[in-house]
């Protein structure tokens, strides 16, 4: 049978509980129709970069899905008519990753350290408006008078 990933995105304000009884009728629904499903993860709610029919974050949810074309069919067709899902996307695979997903990984962004090597970048600035006074041929003295003149007026 063919393999595919299959990502949903599911309304902002149904709780993980009921994006998670969704994940159990869609794969009920795939088993009956002769499929399996293997790993599923929960990415979480997370910010959408533009809003999809007045949402402007959603649930996240990945399943591995080993099913025939007409199960993968069906099911795309009962979240096209759900009011919950907002967008979904399938995608046929050679084999699935055994490994967690690149959403679920946080060994790539662990390894850095702080601020990594950008260091600080609140050193000096190097632009004539924001150089010391002396740097710019100013003195105190100059500063002094005109402050001087503009009471005297």
């Amino acid at each position: 049978m063919p393999l595919y990933e299959h990502v949903f995105l599911a309304r902002q304000d149904i709780s993980a509980q009921q994006v998670e009884g969704l994940v159990d009728t869609y794969r009920a629904l795939l088993e009956e129709n002769g499929g399996t499903v293997g790993k599923t993860e929960y990415w979480g709610l997370k910010s959408l970069a533009y809003k999809i029919k007045k949402n402007r974050k959603a649930h996240y949810t990945l399943m591995n899905i080993d099913a025939p074309h007409e199960a993968v069919a069906e099911m795309e067709r009962q979240m096209g008519l759900s009011t919950d899902v907002i967008r979904f996307l399938t995608l046929k695979v050679d084999e699935h990753e055994t490994e967690p997903s690149a959403m679920m990984r946080r060994s790539d962004r662990d390894d850095r350290d702080g601020r990594g090597d950008r260091g600080d970048r609140r050193g000096p600035r190097r632009d004539r408006d924001h150089a010391p006074r002396e740097a710019r041929g100013e003195s105190d003295d100059n500063a002094n008078s005109n402050s001087g003149e503009e009471d005297s007026q």
